[in-house]
C-alpha cells in the first residue's frame, strides 16, 4: 500500500515562455520531478506562474502544456490534492482547472495548520512596501471589468498580445537573479511585518525568482520557492521538517 505523506510546494515554471524551446524542455525537466514526487505526495501546491500567461475564455485555453497538465491529471486519479495559486502572469485562472483536474484555485494567500505547524502561503506579489504601479496595475487586472474586455478579443489577437509580452519578461530574459540581502528583500520585510499579528512556523512565497530558506527567528522559517528555469528547486514538507530542495532530473 502506497503511503502517501509528503506535501511538495513550486512556483515559477514559466511555462511558455519565451524562447519555446526552453520551455518545452523546462517542461519535460518537470515532469520528470512530478513523476518522482508522485510515489509519496500527498498534496501539490504549485505557488504562482506556473504558465508565463494564461487566460481561460469561455471555450478556449491557451495552447501547449499538454504534457503537464497530463502528468498532473495522473497525479489527481492517483488521488494527490492539487492547488493552484494565482501569479501575476496566470491570474485569469476561472474554473478549466477545477473542472479538468479537481484543482483547487487560490486567488491570494492561504493559511494552514499541519501536525501543529502554522503554514502562510503566497506568490507574493504585490506584497511588501514599494512597487505601486504594479499594486494599482494588480487591481485593474483583476477587476471583472479587464477579464470582460479581454475576453472581447479573439484568442488569436489576445493571446498573441501576451505572447509578444512574454519575449520582454524576466523570465525570457534567463538572467539568474541574485540574493539582496535581508534587508532589501521585501518578501522577508512583509514575512517579519505578519509575525508582528501573528506566529506562523513557515513562510512560503514564490514570485522572486532567487530560492531562499532563512530563519526569522527561532520558531519561524522562510522559503521562497525560486525558479524552474535556471534553479529547479522545491519545498517539501515530511510531516515534520520543511526543507528547499533543488531537483537534478
Amino acid at each position: 500500500m502506497t503511503i502517501r505523506n509528503h506535501i511538495y510546494f513550486a512556483s515559477d515554471f514559466h511555462l511558455g515562455s519565451f524562447p519555446k524551446e526552453s520551455s518545452v524542455s523546462r517542461e519535460r525537466n518537470i515532469i520528470s520531478w512530478l513523476d518522482f514526487i508522485k510515489s509519496n505526495a500527498a498534496e501539490l501546491y504549485l505557488v504562482g506562474d506556473i504558465f508565463d500567461f494564461w487566460f481561460e475564455y469561455a471555450t478556449v485555453v491557451p495552447k501547449g502544456y499538454i504534457r503537464f497538465l497530463g502528468k498532473l491529471a495522473e497525479l489527481a486519479d492517483l488521488g494527490v490534492k492539487i492547488m493552484f495559486f494565482k501569479g501575476n502572469h496566470d491570474m485569469w485562472m476561472f474554473g478549466y482547472l477545477e473542472q479538468e483536474l479537481g484543482a483547487t484555485i487560490i486567488s491570494d494567500e492561504l493559511e494552514l495548520s499541519l501536525n501543529g505547524k502554522n503554514f502562510y502561503i503566497h506568490h507574493g506579489d504585490g506584497l511588501g512596501p514599494g512597487d505601486r504601479k504594479y499594486k494599482f496595475l494588480k487591481k485593474i487586472f483583476r477587476s471583472t471589468a479587464c477579464q470582460w474586455l479581454f475576453a472581447r478579443l479573439h484568442p488569436n489577437l489576445g493571446i498573441g498580445i501576451a505572447q509578444r509580452w512574454s519575449k520582454h519578461s524576466r523570465a525570457a530574459s534567463n538572467a539568474e537573479e541574485k540574493f539582496l540581502g535581508e534587508e532589501n528583500e521585501w518578501l522577508i520585510q512583509y514575512g517579519k511585518e505578519l509575525l508582528k499579528k501573528k506566529h506562523y512556523d513557515y513562510l512560503i512565497f514564490g514570485h522572486r525568482h532567487f530560492p531562499y530558506d532563512i530563519k526569522l527567528s527561532d520558531n519561524t522559517q522562510i522559503i521562497n520557492l525560486g525558479e524552474w528555469i535556471n534553479y529547479s528547486t522545491y519545498a517539501v514538507w515530511d510531516g515534520e521538517e520543511l526543507r528547499l530542495e533543488k531537483w537534478n532530473s
